[in-house]
């Protein structure tokens, strides 16, 4: 015969009461808590995994690249939704991370500035389907070719909208850009030639997210007061606290570069400092030619190699550069294989919607003349899918912080 405390069942076999203090002791017959992340899900991000900031700006200016090569407005459309998507589901809490709603709010500026200079102005697109007709005022003769007022057709409008939701998107796409990667970390993976550039152009990337910040904790702080944020006389007062904590932050950031001995070159022979600069502004032009080739509408064929030249050009100017910068890099940011799929990504958007306007240029620019709706063309929308990728395979914020820890 058994005790009366003895366990019955095959559940019983092998089981080791729970620990005092353990997990799961004191919760009934709760089992342990297994972690259900599988093999390929992203894990949270650390100061050891976390992505290469450069990596998100390659994925972004891909997205930009491939809308500046349409004028559909589902194709924009898609373009935005996926940039927003990607930030949604992989931006920190960090106070740089909090810009991408102002420059949504700046392409949707954009797009209604586009349209009032289309109504104010005029068109050179011609159409039939009149609107209204505003009063034209009489200019003088040395402005001839330009109208104030005068005849709103659907046409220009359409025309108008399409051209301002491409910029839009331009704007929203680096927007992402901002809001996803640490202008801190990016600047620590500059080259060592482009560091004093790469400051000066960090300082001024934050200063928009910074605003934005403290406008926000100011227009909070004022709500709580009870005191109106709305208006003329409450913008006035909330700008001059911004203005001071924009030179506050001025004064700090100035004296932590010069603590940090900002500024001081190593002596280079006069040879290797007039080669690297030929080669750094040889490489440079380069690439701005070979850019505008592939972002002009045919364009494409002499824009690739020359691109590659520059870009080689450059390349070698900047480890040439590099002998002159005496600074060093505390734990450097790793390229892993998630940041080639991040980058890789937004490369594939722009290349296959850059092949796509050789193919199906209607697809990706409708027109509007004469004025019909822009339809959806399957493959180039399912290549801008492709910039989803970093939704699923970039390392996942962690709740806890405002960036990945140190």
């Amino acid at each position: 015969m058994t005790g009366g405390n003895a366990a019955h069942g095959p559940a019983a076999e092998g089981v080791t009461p729970p620990r005092p203090g353990a997990a799961g002791a004191g919760r009934g017959s709760r089992g342990p808590t297994y972690d259900r992340r599988g093999p390929w899900r992203a894990p949270e991000a650390r100061r050891g995994n976390a992505l290469h900031s450069g990596a998100w700006w390659l994925w972004a200016l891909g997205l930009a690249t491939a809308a500046s090569r349409t004028t559909n407005p589902l194709l924009l459309g898609l373009i935005v939704g996926v940039a927003g998507y990607v930030v949604a589901a992989r931006r920190t809490e960090a106070p740089w991370a909090r810009s991408y709603g102002a420059f949504v709010k700046l392409g949707l500026f954009v797009i209604g500035l586009r349209l009032l200079f289309s109504v104010l102005l005029g068109s050179p697109i011609p159409g039939t389907h009149l609107l209204f007709t505003l009063p034209e005022l009489p200019l003088p003769a040395w402005a001839q070719g330009i109208r104030f007022g005068g005849r709103v057709t659907a046409e220009q409008l359409v025309f108008a909208f399409y051209d301002g939701a491409k910029l839009a998107a331009l704007l929203i796409c680096v927007g992402a850009a901002n809001a996803l990667a640490s202008p801190a970390r990016l600047l620590k993976s500059l080259p060592a030639a482009l560091y004093e550039a790469g400051v000066a152009v960090i300082v001024a990337m934050t200063f928009a997210p910074n605003m934005v910040a403290d406008v926000a904790r100011l227009r909070t702080a004022r709500r709580l007061r009870g005191r109106p944020t709305g208006g003329v006389r409450a913008v006035l007062q909330i700008g001059l606290p911004v203005l001071e904590g924009a030179l506050e932050r001025s004064v700090a950031v100035a004296a932590s570069m010069d603590a940090r001995g900002y500024g001081r070159t190593a002596q280079v022979p006069p040879a290797v400092r007039h080669t690297t600069n030929a080669l750094t502004l040889g490489g440079l032009l380069g690439m701005c030619a070979g850019t505008y080739g592939l972002l002009a509408a045919e364009g494409a064929a002499f824009g690739l190699p020359l691109l590659d030249i520059g870009l080689a050009l450059a390349l070698a100017g900047l480890r040439l550069g590099g002998r002159r910068s005496v600074r060093t890099r505390y734990r450097p940011d790793r390229w892993g294989a998630r940041a080639w799929l991040v980058a890789g990504s937004g490369a594939a958007v722009a290349a296959l919607l850059i092949h796509a306007g050789s193919v199906d240029p209607e697809g990706l620019r409708p027109g509007v003349v004469p004025l019909v709706a822009p339809g959806l063309p399957l493959w180039p929308a399912a290549a801008v899918l492709l910039g989803l990728l970093p939704a699923f395979v970039a390392p996942m914020p962690s709740p806890s912080s405002k960036e990945p820890s140190r």
